[in-house]
């Protein structure tokens, strides 16, 4: 089930917003859990054992930690904290990675020793890596134990971030799980984010989609230039505004529910360096991995070669995580060099460049980097990577591509306002406009929602093309 769904925005969302509205505060989490639950059962009702034994080893884990450490035995507490997180990474490590541990065996030694062919259980990196994150808070004093196992297990299930986050550290939301308020305004608010978050999925995000699986379906030997990087600015825009789109309808969802969950996107795409790039992407991500690996390790503390260390093993990690494919783990490498060159060799004249020439340099390296991203057969990526530059002998365009910009030319604008800060504040600049004339201001706004929806449902209606791409993640 996904959130741009007809089931999930009739029947099911409707469904929990009514008995959780109607139960006492105190089952409320419950209330959450439960239908989490069911929301994760219909795609994969047999990992929900998984993610049940990975909530309940965390939560075990969290409460030994405390009570050792309150105890004043520290090597204890540090013993189920590295016991706990053993258990989460093994269960990550061996329904997403054994296939590709075995494969690498087989391709290295010629063995030839039979793959597993297990389901990846939906949103494991993500779950797996908020349990993580709670028994380390609590072992650093960041966060309070929680004994409650129902209040646990609606933090780890909650069906707004299950499946593709934002990554919800437990620190985060700890009194939210305890104490929280919800508001007609906080849920007004909620309302509006996801109806954004659910026009930029079915609007914007498979339109793009479909472009790029268009182009992406010719022969690339015979793929013009200009359309081989229309296919791939298509891609960038459909990964961009599919996940950015299911966060910002997870924020939404949070909102109508009483929680605050931290942003995930700050418009990565005018950014002006890989640097600023990677502040702006997927932030609980980075955030994760800042917190977790890059400081414990040393960060920036340490110096000359341990500082290169720690850089590449985060992005080495960051690579890993994303897929059990070496695609992946060279997208990682990829971005680690980058960030390398741009912070030890030419970031101070990168700085001194006109804005301009900046952002197409950013720009330029990050659809290099969804390349290598989107294609997990090396040969079919590098195919792709020569039809970009020409390689086999092409022209810049023909016939297919004036006909492909000519149909496609007002989706292509759409997708480039939207991914920077205009329409935010071409909105602001209305509601200044209005401010003395409340009425119509509200007016416009929530008409300007309820078309958006409406929108979205009538595409919906007729769509088969409706995938989430970071479903596989």
């Amino acid at each position: 089930m996904v959130f741009s769904s007809l089931l999930f925005l009739f029947r099911f969302l409707p469904a929990v917003l009514i008995l959780y509205f109607l139960a006492p505060r105190r089952w409320r989490n419950l209330v959450l859990l439960l239908f989490s639950l069911a929301f994760y059962a219909w795609g994969e009702p047999v990992y929900i054992i998984l993610m049940l034994v990975s909530i309940l080893v965390s939560y075990t884990g969290g409460i030994l930690v405390d009570r050792f450490l309150r105890q004043g035995r520290s090597r204890l507490a540090r013993v189920a904290l590295i016991g706990s997180s053993v258990v989460s990474l093994s269960l990550l490590g061996f329904f997403k990675y054994a296939d590709f541990v075995i494969g690498t065996v087989n391709s290295l030694t010629g063995s030839e020793l039979g793959l597993l062919k297990l389901a990846l259980p939906i949103g494991i990196s993500f779950y797996t890596f908020q349990t993580m994150s709670y028994t380390i808070d609590v072992y650093r004093g960041e966060a309070k134990v929680q004994k409650n196992l129902i209040s646990f297990g609606a933090y780890v299930t909650m069906f707004p971030q299950l499946i593709a986050g934002p990554i919800v550290q437990y620190k985060t939301i700890d009194e939210q799980l305890r104490t929280r308020k919800e508001t007609a305004e906080q849920f007004a608010e909620g309302v509006h984010r996801f109806m954004v978050g659910l026009g930029k999925k079915v609007l914007l995000a498979n339109n793009a989609g479909v472009l790029w699986d268009s182009i992406q379906a010719m022969t690339c030997t015979e793929l013009p230039v200009l359309t081989a990087w229309v296919g791939l600015a298509a891609y960038t825009f459909q990964l961009y505004f599919d996940f950015s789109a299911y966060s910002d309808m997870a924020i939404g969802l949070g909102k109508m529910f009483g929680f605050h969950f931290l942003e995930n996107f700050n418009y990565p795409y005018i950014s002006k360096s890989i640097t600023e790039f990677w502040r702006r992407w997927h932030i609980s991500l980075g955030t994760w991995f800042r917190d977790y690996v890059y400081i414990p390790l040393g960060g920036n503390r340490v110096k000359g070669r341990k500082h290169v260390r720690n850089i590449l093993v985060v992005w080495l990690l960051t690579g890993i995580w994303h897929g059990a494919s070496w695609n992946f783990v060279a997208w990682g490498v990829y971005y680690g060099i980058l960030l390398l060159l741009e912070k030890f060799v030419f970031g101070r004249w990168l700085e001194k460049l006109p804005a301009v020439f900046r952002h197409i340099y950013c720009m330029f390296f990050v659809m290099l980097g969804w390349n290598l991203f989107v294609f997990e057969d090396f040969g079919s990526g590098i195919a792709y990577l020569k039809a970009l530059f020409g390689l086999y002998g092409q022209g810049l365009g023909d016939r297919e591509t004036i006909y492909l910009l000519y149909n496609n030319a007002v989706l292509l604008v759409l997708l480039i306002l939207g991914s920077t800060h205009i329409p935010a504040r071409l909105g602001r600049w209305i509601c200044r406009k209005l401010e003395d004339r409340e009425l119509v201001r509200t007016t416009l706004r929530n008409l300007f929602y309820v078309g958006i929806f409406l929108l979205s449902v009538a595409f919906l209606v007729d769509a088969s093309y409706n995938p989430f791409l970071y479903f596989r993640f």
